[in-house]
């Protein structure tokens, strides 16, 4: 009788993979058959996580300066400060932050408002310009004579006017619609909002349980290697993070004060935006500091545009390879293509949010494979040194 069921479960056993891979072939055709459901069903699960994502990313940043104000609460010698260190940080924080915004709110968003008013108030203007500097590069003996290029304005202000029309000017024309969707933004803002302030609480209880659940279900090499590796890569988030905002700020407080002493009005609009752009590596600041150029040039000339040219690309070069390396000190010692292959590829997985992580997720991937290659070499040393050993003793 032990014998027959032992045999029965040997049966058991044989045919155990080819019903799991039938099953996964029914399951693989129902998927496909309802792709649409399932896509749909994928899209209304992201839709309701991702305010919980965005909790979580904001989290994440304001941590940061969290966890350096706790270590200076932590560091009184106040017991009632010490035992609420991390409460009084996270209430630090959030007043800062607060304190910025409405900082924002009365100086910076009314200088933008104006600037943006008085860049409407002159487009009758800025377009003449514009005119001009076709007309004259049509009429120039290499462009316009020898190569035969003619640039129509017309062209220009139709492309311009099918941007302008592309990035949602019909959607206007929907107020409900859009008073819906900002209201929905408004509350999904809210939901994070509250989220991330939660998970700053939490975040050290969150943090145990996931090592708890890792070192249950992996063993302890395996624990140990993947901890170190999402410790590095947690270092040089952060670490980016810190860097790209100090050097985003010193970028655009220089542009703010050339383009102000050159008298530009969108000075704080231009610098603010540098500031921002500046996250995304190499690009960002030429992207940043080429617009600003053509801003300056078609808004007060082209002489004003060739010498905010020669004085912004030269902040900008000295920043990349004077600035920047010493904030960075050398965490991120990557060459320039594979920062631009890195760059290139994020973009098209993610977008932007791609293009801001893909420096700290490939300096990590980088560092696991330094550390294979140099497992591999260790091994092929030793073998290669014990077949000696084995040739020497015969």
């Amino acid at each position: 009788m032990n014998m027959d069921e032992s045999q029965k479960s040997k049966k058991y056993r044989a045919l155990l993979p080819y019903f799991l891979f039938a099953l996964a072939v029914i399951v693989a055709h129902r998927i496909v058959s309802e792709l649409g459901f399932v896509v749909n069903a994928i899209g209304r699960a992201l839709d309701i996580i991702s305010p919980f994502f965005y909790g979580f990313l904001a989290a994440y940043i304001l941590n940061i300066p969290c966890s350096s104000i706790q270590r200076l609460f932590a560091k009184v010698k106040i017991n009632f400060i010490r035992k609420r260190q991390r409460v009084l940080s996270i209430l630090s924080v959030f007043i800062l932050l607060f304190f910025l915004i409405a900082l924002g709110l009365n100086l910076v968003i009314p200088t933008i408002v104006n600037s943006i008013s008085f860049f409407i108030e002159n487009v009758p203007s800025y377009w003449e310009r514009i005119v001009h500097v076709v007309a004259y590069i049509n009429n120039m003996e290499f462009f316009g004579r020898r190569l035969n290029i003619n640039i129509s304005s017309d062209a220009i202000f139709n492309m311009i006017g099918n941007f302008f029309g592309y990035i949602g000017f019909e959607n206007l024309s929907r107020p409900l619609s859009v008073i819906m969707d900002a209201g929905a933004t408004v509350f999904s803002g809210f939901i994070a909002f509250i989220a991330s302030i939660y998970i700053l609480f939490e975040k050290d209880k969150f943090k145990e349980f996931l090592r708890r659940l890792f070192r249950a279900i992996a063993s302890h090499a395996v624990y140990t290697v993947v901890l170190d590796h999402a410790s590095r890569l947690n270092n040089n988030f952060r670490q980016y993070i810190r860097t790209q905002t100090i050097d985003g700020i010193i970028l655009g407080t220089l542009m703010i004060i050339v383009l102000l002493i050159m008298g530009s009005p969108y000075a704080l609009v231009l610098g603010i935006m540098l500031g921002i752009v500046n996250y995304i590596p190499y690009f960002g600041s030429i992207f940043g500091t080429l617009v600003a150029v053509i801003v300056v040039a078609f808004t007060q000339g082209l002489t004003m545009g060739l010498i905010s040219a020669a004085i912004l690309f030269t902040i900008q070069q000295i920043d990349g390879n004077v600035i920047q390396p010493k904030l960075m000190s050398g965490s991120f010692s990557l060459s320039p293509l594979l920062v631009i292959i890195s760059i290139t590829i994020g973009g098209a997985i993610a977008g932007i949010f791609g293009m801001l992580v893909a420096i700290p997720i490939v300096a990590v991937l980088k560092d696991i494979l330094d550390s294979v290659i140099a497992h591999w070499e260790r091994k092929k040393l030793e073998q290669s040194a014990g077949e000696d050993g084995q040739s020497g003793q015969g």
